[in-house]
C-alpha cells in the first residue's frame, strides 16, 4: 500500500466479490452462513477470521476500520453507533470499579457528563487539569490512576494540548494516553506518532463531513482494542453498514475537504481578527493563538473551528446569532455547510458561570464552524451579522 493518505484512504477497499464491482457495495445483512458445522465452530472460536454477526463486524464497518487504522499508523480498530459510544465503551471496556482518570477539564459536555454523573456509580473517578495547568498533572496522578484523556483542540474553545508532554507524563507513569482527535481529523494529527496508545473520533463530525450519518471510532493498540471489541461485541454500540459505507465513501475526500476547510477557516479568522466588534478570536494557526507553537508542531494546518468573542456579551451573542443570514444555526460541525454556535446560551446554558468560564466559554464566546462555502459569502454574513 502506499505510504500517501490520499491514496491510502481511497484504495483501502474490501475485497471484490464474484461480481467484480469498482465500488465497494453495501452489505445490508445481519448475520452471514457457514459452509458446515465444522465451519461455524472454528469461526465462533476465532480460529478463522470470519464474519458472524453485524454487531461483531460486517465488510463495511471493517473497511471503514482499516482506513482509520491506516491513517492513524494504528494496529487495530471498532467502529461505533456514535462517538460518545466509542468514548464511553473505551472507559468501560478498559477501567475496573476503583480505577482513577486525569483528564483536561475542556472536554466535550457529554464526555464530562459521562466523567462526573456515570462512571462515579462504578466507582470512577476523573481528576481535572485546567488547560494552562498542565504543570499540575503529574501531582494529580494517583496508585489507581489508569487513563490520561485529553481533546486537542479543544472543544468549543479551541485551545491546544502539547501531545508530546502527555505522552511522556503517561510513560512515565505507566498510564494509557487515550486522545479525543475529532476536531483535527487523522489528515491534519496523528496521537499515536506523540506516544497515544488510543485515538478517538466521533466520525459525525469531519469524517463525514456532510451532516448525514453518526458514527464514532477507536483505534490504537492491539491488546487494547481487543477489550473494546469484546466489551462492545457484548454490549451493541456497534456501528450500522449503511453508516459505515457512508463514512467510508467520505474518506476518500478527507484530505481535499479538510485542506479547504482550514484555508476558509484561516481566512475567516484573520478577517474577525481585525473587526471591531469582536474581542478576541482563537484559531490554532493565527500567531495570537497562545499555543500556536505547539498546534504548529503537532498539526499540518489549523483545521475548520473558530472560537471568537463577541463583545457584549450574552446579549451580544444572541443578536449576532439571529442576525445571521446564510450560515447555519446548529450543534452540529465540521459540516460542508458553515455553521455557528453561541454556547452560553444554548449548548452549555445549564452550566454555572463559574464552570463556563473554567473552560473558556465567555458569554460573547461564539464557535464557528467554517464550511465549504466561497469564504467571502461566508465573511459577509458573519460582518453583516456583527455590524447589525
Amino acid at each position: 500500500m502506499s505510504q500517501y493518505f490520499e491514496t491510502q484512504a481511497i484504495r483501502t477497499q474490501t475485497e471484490r466479490s464474484q461480481f467484480s464491482e469498482h465500488s465497494t457495495p453495501l452489505y445490508l445483512t445481519s448475520s452471514f452462513v457457514f459452509d458446515d458445522a465444522e465451519d461455524m465452530r472454528a469461526s465462533f472460536a476465532e480460529e478463522k477470521e470470519k464474519n458472524l454477526y453485524s454487531r461483531f463486524s460486517n465488510p463495511n464497518t471493517t473497511e471503514f476500520i482499516n482506513k482509520i487504522v491506516t491513517m492513524e499508523g494504528a494496529e487495530a480498530g471498532y467502529a461505533f453507533a456514535t462517538g460518545m459510544a466509542a468514548v464511553f465503551s473505551t472507559f468501560g471496556a478498559l477501567l475496573n470499579a476503583g480505577d482513577h482518570i486525569v483528564s483536561c477539564r475542556s472536554v466535550f459536555g457529554s464526555t464530562h457528563t459521562l466523567f462526573t454523573k456515570y462512571l462515579p456509580k462504578w466507582n470512577i473517578e476523573t481528576s481535572y487539569f485546567k488547560i494552562n495547568e498542565v504543570d499540575r498533572i503529574e501531582s494529580l496522578i494517583q496508585p489507581n490512576t489508569k487513563i490520561l484523556y485529553a481533546e486537542t483542540p479543544t472543544n468549543p474553545a479551541v485551545d491546544i494540548l502539547d501531545l508530546e508532554l502527555l505522552g511522556n507524563i503517561a510513560k512515565k507513569h505507566n498510564l494509557l494516553l487515550v486522545i479525543d482527535n475529532c476536531f483535527a481529523t487523522p489528515y491534519l494529527q496523528n496521537p499515536i506518532k506523540f506516544g497515544a496508545d488510543l485515538v478517538i473520533h466521533s466520525a459525525t463530525k469531519l469524517i463525514d463531513g456532510q451532516g448525514r450519518v453518526l458514527g464514532g471510532v477507536t483505534v490504537g493498540k492491539e491488546e487494547l482494542i481487543r477489550e473494546i471489541y469484546l466489551f462492545s461485541r457484548n454490549t451493541g454500540p456497534s456501528m450500522s453498514p449503511f453508516n459505515a459505507w457512508v463514512l467510508s465513501k467520505s474518506l476518500e475526500t478527507l484530505s481535499i475537504r479538510v485542506e479547504k476547510h482550514c484555508e476558509n477557516a484561516l481566512k475567516v479568522a484573520q478577517f474577525l481578527e481585525e473587526h471591531p466588534k469582536v474581542n478576541l478570536v482563537k484559531y490554532p494557526f493565527l500567531t495570537s493563538h497562545p499555543q500556536y507553537e505547539i498546534a504548529k508542531k503537532q498539526m499540518r494546518l489549523g483545521g475548520n473551528i473558530v472560537a471568537f468573542e463577541v463583545k457584549g456579551g450574552i446579549e451580544s451573542g444572541r443578536k449576532f446569532l439571529n442576525n445571521i443570514k446564510m450560515c447555519s444555526l446548529s450543534a452540529n460541525l465540521g459540516d460542508t455547510r458553515t455553521i455557528v454556535t453561541h454556547p452560553a446560551s444554548t449548548t452549555h446554558s445549564k452550566l454555572s458561570e463559574e464552570d463556563r468560564l473554567e473552560v473558556g466559554i465567555t458569554d460573547g464566546l461564539v464557535r464557528c464552524s467554517v464550511g465549504l462555502e466561497n469564504v467571502e459569502d461566508v465573511i459577509n454574513d458573519l460582518n453583516q451579522a456583527l455590524n447589525n
